[in-house]
């Protein structure tokens, strides 16, 4: 079982906070297919989708959580929307917690369900505590994400470090960002979303 204790001393927990939460010197040049393609990305809605929303987030950001639902929503309802996961975490040490364990439950099949548990964390910075008491309220496998922490820090770290240089190389300036086929945007509504997928079905016609 994850306590608190033992969570904040495993590895995984402490890979690499403080590289994450700076800027690396230079911006490198965009990788379109690395954004897109990155085989340890988490991918949301039907992979298969027309069109594909990238979607740059930190679990501490009140826009993040306030776009969550509207996309869930528009992607179900839609059902031709790939989403590509950016686990972003940039606004504080809770911040990569939160994504790692979100990431950690991926290799379980776990996380979109970790995803949505911490985007509805009240509060505009979650604490270390208060992420993981959202992950146990769950029905993940504590045992298995903590293992898989273990097991795949490294991973993960690498994943998250891709993700900043990612939207380094983008310019991008805070979260949430969403890249929705050529578009870039930040938080939106229902319609906002519906609108813009709209607008790069559009597009990818001419």
């Amino acid at each position: 079982m994850i306590t608190r204790r033992n969570f904040f001393a495993s590895s995984a927990a402490a890979l690499a906070v403080a590289p994450l939460l700076a800027s690396p010197a230079s911006a490198q040049q965009v990788d379109v297919n690395a954004i897109l393609n990155d085989p340890e990305a988490p991918v949301g809605g039907n992979p298969k989708g027309d069109v594909t929303i990238v979607a740059y987030l930190d679990y501490n950001c009140i826009y993040c959580k306030k776009s969550a639902p509207e996309l869930e929503r528009v992607v179900k309802e839609d059902g031709n929307i790939r989403v590509i996961y950016k686990d972003w975490p940039i606004l504080s040490k809770s911040s990569v917690v939160g994504a790692q364990l979100a990431l950690g439950a991926k290799y379980q099949g776990g996380y979109e369900t970790a995803h949505n548990a911490l985007m509805n964390v009240s509060g505009r910075r979650a604490s270390e505590e208060d992420m993981l008491k959202a992950i146990q309220a769950t029905h993940l496998n504590m045992k298995r994400l903590q293992a898989d922490l273990d097991n795949h820090g490294p991973e993960i770290t690498a994943l998250l470090q891709r993700n900043l240089a990612q939207a380094e190389s983008l310019g991008l300036t805070g979260t949430p960002t969403f890249l929705v086929g050529p578009f870039r945007t930040g938080s939106l509504d229902y319609a906002g979303f519906k609108q813009v997928v709209a607008d790069a079905r559009e597009r990818q016609a001419k």
